[in-house]
């Protein structure tokens, strides 16, 4: 992701007056920072994002505001925190017609065309609630291609060549690539057949080191090079067209890895993403940002490049400053935290119930909070876990040592509060929360999370959250879990429409 830099002084109001930035948005379906090559990653190659990023600006402190793809996807799109987002803060369900979306505004405000290709706002029911198209806008979607199995057959690179081919050169353009790599399925042992080594794999330490969990990280490296070969055409294609200069690009993912203990919870793993940005006409490339900023941020971003105004509704904060600005590190002292959550991931439990946690992230410590710690973070059967391999291996090796212990720290109930050192322990596997020595800090994290929580209205901390349990789903569902005993019968609202 490449933010421009000015070689004069950036000059917010001369902005407002002239055609903002082009705009390609790239993003991938569950992808875990670390895993790029720009960041050192050794087991999978990511030439386009690496180029994105040596070119432009590499983040390496951007969070999801959600650890599954629908809430983190409408906060991308709103500006807002998931418990702002009503239905759309949950996974799966409507997307509420009065929520205002920067999409929207750049067509409206700013004379850009939006499209999209592959995965945009989803999954989830947006025409129920009157959007005749999809929040995030047209879609692109009639090119396929021969794919390996498991992967997409969208020729996500040829829709965008559509798009531009439909561009008036007068007007800028705003372009959503959104890949469904690395979402699983996986073709079992793809990696290897690649020509990836078992022994190039980095098996974090939620995980055993095992055959198995590392051939099944090599076929999430191969879907993730799929998702950046696209980006690669999408480059090169802007290259042609002389349009690259005056193209900002933003490369990132929405959620974490799908494997136990990454995504749909909020560690490390399941928040932290991969984010680059460029913008040739602008910035400087070469930097490297390590300033905490949440996809809420983008929202703002967007609209002050075309030169929109900012509703008051948004929660984020522009990261214009960052881009005008010529250093690296944390160049931002007030950027000190930043906040995440989850509620209802996949239909796991009986009553459609989810999993009520919040998170708040400073540069050194994770500090979580679950509201029903009674309930099973994994839900029942584990179905808040994506079926894969690695999942497999650790229930089948419930009755040993090894296997108990990992297995137990993705599905096992949780306390009320976590707390972890991520400089020492980015896999999250040490709760500090009542450690001796560690009250003072988990109190002050926990109070700040809270605070803030109560600013934003979120339901779960003024004592209403029972109302995220209400919000229709409408994907699959999983009958054979019960649920809706109380009035007698199951809830025909919460199916498939």
């Amino acid at each position: 992701m490449i933010l421009i830099s000015f070689f004069t002084v950036f000059d917010r109001s001369a902005l407002a007056k002239s055609a903002g930035p082009n705009i390609l948005f790239a993003i991938a379906d569950d992808q875990s920072f670390p895993h790029a090559s720009a960041y050192g990653s050794g087991f999978v190659k990511t030439p386009a994002f690496d180029r994105v990023a040596r070119e432009g600006l590499l983040f390496t402190q951007a969070f999801c505001p959600a650890p599954g793809c629908s809430p983190s996807r409408a906060s991308i799109l709103t500006g807002r925190n998931i418990w702002q987002n009503r239905e759309a803060g949950t996974h799966a369900s409507n997307f509420p017609s009065d929520l205002k979306v920067f999409t929207r505004a750049l067509e409206e405000e700013a004379e850009y065309r939006v499209g999209y290709t592959g995965k945009a706002w989803g999954p989830g029911n947006h025409t129920i609630t009157g959007w005749s198209e999809n929040p995030v806008g047209k879609a692109y979607n009639r090119h396929n291609m021969e794919s390996p199995k498991g992967i997409s057959g969208r020729d996500y690179a040829r829709n965008f060549e559509e798009f531009l081919q439909e561009q008036p050169s007068e007007k800028p353009f705003f372009f959503w690539f959104g890949a469904h790599e690395p979402h699983r399925a996986y073709e079992d042992g793809a990696g290897l057949r690649a020509g990836k080594s078992l022994e190039s794999a980095e098996v974090p330490a939620f995980l055993p080191d095992h055959p198995t969990i590392r051939s099944d990280l090599l076929d999430y490296a191969v879907e993730i090079e799929w998702f950046d070969q696209h980006l690669e055409r999408m480059l090169s294609l802007l290259e042609r067209k002389g349009l690259l200069e005056d193209t900002l690009i933003v490369v990132t993912a929405d959620n974490g890895m799908p494997f136990p203990r990454a995504k749909a919870n909020l560690y490390e793993f399941g928040i932290h993403a991969p984010m680059a940005m460029r913008w040739e006409k602008g910035i400087p490339g070469g930097r490297i940002v390590d300033d905490l900023v949440s996809f809420i941020d983008l929202a703002p971003t967007f609209l002050e490049l075309a030169g929109c105004e900012r509703w008051p509704e948004i929660t984020g904060s522009s990261l214009c400053s960052l881009i005008q600005a010529r250093g690296s590190g944390r160049l931002e002292p007030q950027r000190r935290w930043v906040l995440s959550g989850r509620e209802r991931h996949t239909h796991a439990r009986p009553d459609n119930l989810g999993y009520p946690s919040r998170a708040i992230r400073t540069h050194q410590f994770l500090y979580i909070r679950n509201f029903a710690p009674e309930r099973w973070p994994a839900g029942d059967e584990f179905h808040d876990i994506d079926a894969c391999p690695s999942l497999t291996f650790l229930r089948e090796r419930a009755d040993t040592p090894q296997g108990s212990f990992f297995l137990e720290a993705s599905v096992g109930k949780r306390p009320a509060e976590e707390c972890f050192d991520i400089l020492k322990d980015p896999a999250c596997m040490r709760n500090l929360a009542g450690e001796p020595g560690y009250a003072t800090l988990v109190d002050q994290l926990g109070d700040l999370l809270m605070l803030e929580l109560t600013k934003q209205e979120d339901p779960r901390a003024t004592g209403k959250g029972e109302i995220f349990e209400s919000y229709p789903r409408y994907s699959s569902m999983r009958p054979h879990l019960g649920g809706f005993a109380e009035r007698g019968a199951y809830n025909p609202a919460f199916q498939h429409p």
